[in-house]
């Protein structure tokens, strides 16, 4: 769950401001990514944890709204439902705070009771919003059974256990955690290009960077010169969990599409995370099937 807050700005430190729209939404990133797969016409599953509160019963109940298979979403008495508090500012840009909650009681456990609709998947996405843990023994299990895997490291952290890379068919991150994994400040296409280079070292198949209003930066361990694939200029009214759509999007057409070149892929997931910045909140933005040009299928 989250809640945000539409404001002129961001506030500075100690600084408190008035915002002029308050709203509660369904979020997570693997939640997101998932609803938008789903959205698309993909047959989803939600491998997670939640609260057995009020927010973990809405989140089930908005997995089912979306045809999202909830067999493997647990509840727990043992901790809360996992919220995220978002400022937007008038450029739709934001500032997201995390709490983890019911999310870090994922564990291998209960990634064995879903071992085998893991195993029987086209494309598996992970993030790090669950324990690095419970997400490296999910890339495991798929990787083992020859299922796709997609990676998101996100939230990103510095010193991510190098079994991340060589478990990812493919690597995507945006630039600031481009910049948190390699060190390297990431400002410019060329820039991501020489990021997603050193990722590519690390074992990765396929790394992207995604660039917001630039698009994405790709390479992969055939084609190891970066590519910048632009999307078409935008107005932004709210950028929150666009990279969520663009993931989303992506996972469906390596699911269901594996045909299309990578490239054309992106440019698909570019147009349609373009279309989920038009409009405000995250999943609220996520377009369906039937909304979308027919030449994206």
């Amino acid at each position: 769950m989250h809640s945000g807050s539409l404001t002129s700005r961001l506030p500075k430190t100690g600084e408190t401001i008035h915002g002029h729209k308050f709203f509660i939404g369904f979020g997570g990133k693997g939640a997101n990514q998932c609803v938008q797969a789903a959205r698309l016409g993909a047959k989803a599953s939600m491998v997670c944890k939640v609260g057995k509160d009020s927010f973990g019963n809405d989140y089930i109940e908005n997995l089912k709204q979306n045809d999202i298979s909830t067999e493997f979403a647990y509840q727990t008495q043992d901790a809360a439902t996992g919220t995220a508090s978002i400022i937007v500012n008038n450029e739709g840009q934001n500032i997201i705070i995390i709490v983890a909650g019911a999310n870090l009681l994922l564990n291998t456990e209960d990634l064995r009771t879903a071992a085998k609709a893991i195993s029987r998947a086209k494309v598996m996405i992970c993030q790090l919003e669950v324990t690095p843990e419970t997400s490296l023994e999910a890339l495991t299990m798929a990787h083992g059974s020859g299922v796709k895997t997609l990676f998101n490291p996100a939230p990103a952290i510095a010193d991510l256990d190098p079994r991340f890379y060589t478990l990812s068919d493919v690597f995507c991150c945006n630039e600031t955690e481009a910049e948190i994994l390699t060190s390297l400040a990431v400002g410019s296409p060329a820039d991501a290009g020489k990021a997603a280079q050193v990722l590519l070292g690390r074992g990765c198949k396929v790394v992207i960077v995604t660039l917001g209003a630039e698009g994405c930066v790709m390479l992969s361990q055939t084609e190891p010169v970066p590519k910048h694939i632009p999307t078409e200029k935008v107005t932004a009214v709210d950028t929150t969990g666009a990279g969520d759509s663009f993931v989303g999007a992506l996972a469906f057409y390596l699911a269901y599409y594996p045909s299309l070149s990578l490239e054309e892929m992106l440019r698909r997931a570019n147009f349609i995370a373009a279309v989920s910045v038009q409009a405000a909140g995250t999943q609220s933005s996520y377009p369906y099937k039937k909304d979308l040009p027919l030449d994206l299928f």
